[in-house]
């Protein structure tokens, strides 16, 4: 395993970050088989583990928290916060409030006095990045969390952060972790860039274009009872992403590669990508990740990759787990008011 840079952190990570969001009762509640999938992606030589306070509503983290038992001092060891943990208006998002409670939570629940990384899961718009920003910096100084960073944030959200951390004195988001695969490019246009400049460390979640790159969906075949489908049927249906799977599957056969082998030397190609964030189930698909750690991709190849699916452009539907700025999701952002536009 080699170890790379978490942007100028000083921390080393491997390429491959175990995500956390399968362990639980979103998809595997048997706690015993996870922590043995967490002991041996930890034994494979992978140190960078990721979760979410909302994963299972915290039980992804109680399940982190046992495996790491013993273990702590060589992890590094990441979660999120910010969507609802209950019915309160308040308990959820990017407040000092929230955020001051959030985190003793997540504590209590991995099991540790300090976080490597804490992340905020999406921007919010309607509190104040100072706001944010200010309560990250306290965590910071008082010991509780190590560096801080962000999880699909906007070039423009990352920018204005770094202004402000900048011009307040406050601490400055280390890291983006925003959606990043073969069929979902666009943050190779600003996002990525953006992260360059700043010197940030980035992790890509669902390199495997939320398992459309896993060779299981194909065209004009039913789709496999998965909970992907299940909980996605239409994104997994999506006839644009199936048309370039079934483009991308005779290249990755003709490199002596599998699909998910391929999909995922490619996001860790680029060089402002720290590791791609894979989330095994079992342990079979844990092996079947480990075994393409090694893999890298020649120019040719990702060349090729680029004809099927431009640089910068996105096939895959996210279906709504990316994160659209309100100027998209508020109709009253992108039109006058009636009376100014019958006036015009």
């Amino acid at each position: 395993m080699q170890y790379r840079p978490l942007g100028r952190t000083g921390i080393k990570v491997s390429p491959y970050c175990l995500g956390a969001m399968m362990f639980g009762k979103l998809a595997n509640p048997d706690h015993e088989e996870c922590v043995r999938i967490i002991h041996k992606a930890l034994d494979a030589g992978i140190n960078f583990l990721d979760t979410a306070d909302m994963y299972s509503q915290g039980e992804s983290e109680e399940i982190v928290g046992k495996a790491l038992k013993g273990r702590r001092d060589g992890v590094v060891l990441a979660t999120k916060a910010f969507h609802p943990m209950s019915e309160d208006p308040n308990a959820r998002g990017t407040s000092r409030r929230w955020l001051t409670r959030a985190v003793e939570d997540s504590l209590r629940r991995l099991g540790t006095d300090y976080i490597d990384l804490y992340q905020v899961h999406r921007p919010t718009p309607d509190t104040d990045v100072e706001e944010t920003l200010s309560v990250l910096t306290d965590l910071m100084r008082e010991g509780k969390v190590r560096a801080i960073g962000a999880s699909t944030y906007p070039a423009s959200d990352i920018v204005e952060a770094q202004w402000v951390a900048e011009r307040r004195g406050l601490a400055r988001f280390r890291t983006e972790q925003p959606p990043y695969s073969i069929l979902n490019r666009s943050i190779e246009r600003e996002v990525l860039p953006t992260c360059q400049r700043y010197g940030m460390g980035v992790m890509a979640w669902s390199p495997l274009a939320k398992g459309m790159l896993t060779g299981k969906y194909r065209k004009g075949a039913p789709l496999p009872d998965t909970l992907r489908a299940r909980y996605m049927p239409k994104a997994m249906a999506d006839e644009g992403s199936l048309d370039k799977v079934e483009q991308l599957i005779p290249l990755a056969q003709e490199a002596g590669l599998s699909l998910i082998h391929m999909a995922l030397a490619f996001v860790i190609a680029h060089p402002a990508l720290t590791s791609a964030i894979i989330g095994p189930r079992t342990m079979e698909q844990l092996d079947g990740l480990l075994s393409g750690v090694d893999v890298a991709l020649s120019d040719e190849l990702l060349d090729r990759i680029d004809e099927i699916v431009p640089p910068g452009r996105d096939i895959a539907p996210l279906e709504g787990a990316a994160y659209l700025p309100p100027s998209l999701t508020q109709p009253t952002l992108r039109r006058r008011p009636i009376t100014e536009r019958a006036a015009a």
